[in-house]
């Protein structure tokens, strides 16, 4: 009788980090399940770092910002799982999230697996909005090369036509906690949608059609107005950024692309 058991296959999750002492905590007890825990932070000037090795997470500093994606590869440097899962500061991995994040590394299927939110603002879960971003999260780690890209960074495989699923369980994301935090943002990621888009043509007009598009598809078709007050300045945030990224094209003559991700 043989006693040779196949090895099951393993699991990292990787947090990227810049001064989210006051949330990491929540998001890295969701993950304790992982076979391994990454934190890579950027720099922090609050306990983040503290909190994350109280944690259990394996902890890296890399305060020489150069970009979203370059923090994510090195990252992926000190994976050590057969698959790895990004996971954000600001997302909580809940029960059924898990259960299924767990039966598919169990499953070693050959693929790369998109998630959906539940999304958190203002204290306010959005239980209305229909979510339907899907971002690529779960991944086979020897198949990813690196990470490309200003900000929504892209994983560059060695199979490009692996095949993509979808993960049913939505994953908990506190999107924005307060007016202060998503007026940040839109700095940020206004900013930063310019530069991935220099080269296209800006201006007022075409931020105000960017702009009012995304709130009249955010806020009616998929059901923001159900949300309250909480559903409009969210919606009213996101459309906000559309309409600067275009304004910043048409005005701005260079786009910054060392602003971290806080």
């Amino acid at each position: 009788m043989s006693t040779h058991t196949e090895q099951r296959p393993t699991l990292t999750i990787g947090v990227l980090a810049l001064n989210e002492a006051h949330r990491i905590r929540a998001c890295l007890e969701s993950a304790k399940f992982a076979d391994q825990l990454i934190v890579v932070d950027s720099g922090s000037s609050d306990s983040t770092v503290e909190i994350a090795r109280h944690c259990g997470a394996e902890t890296f500093i890399y305060p020489d910002w150069q970009g979203f994606a370059i923090q994510r590869n090195r990252l992926l440097q000190h994976a050590t799982g057969d698959y790895i899962f990004f996971l954000d500061a600001d997302e909580i991995i809940g029960p059924e999230f898990q259960q299924e994040l767990q039966a598919i590394v169990s499953s070693n299927q050959q693929a790369v697996w998109k998630i959906r939110w539940r999304m958190v603002a203002f204290g306010h879960e959005l239980k209305y909005l229909r979510s339907t971003s899907l971002v690529e999260r779960l991944f086979v780690r020897r198949t990813v090369r690196e990470f490309k890209g200003i900000v929504h960074e892209e994983a560059k495989l060695t199979d490009s036509k692996m095949q993509r699923k979808k993960i049913s369980a939505p994953l908990l994301h506190h999107s924005r906690e307060t007016v202060l935090d998503s007026l940040q943002k839109l700095t940020q990621y206004s900013m930063l949608g310019a530069a991935k888009r220099a080269g296209k043509k800006g201006g007022v007009i075409r931020g105000l059609a960017s702009g009012s598009s995304m709130f009249i598809r955010l806020y009616f078709f998929h059901l923001g107005f159900l949300c309250g007050g909480a559903g409009f300045l969210y919606c009213l945030f996101v459309a906000l950024e559309a309409f600067f990224r275009y304004a910043a094209l048409g005005y701005d003559k260079n786009y910054p692309t060392d602003l971290k991700r806080s």
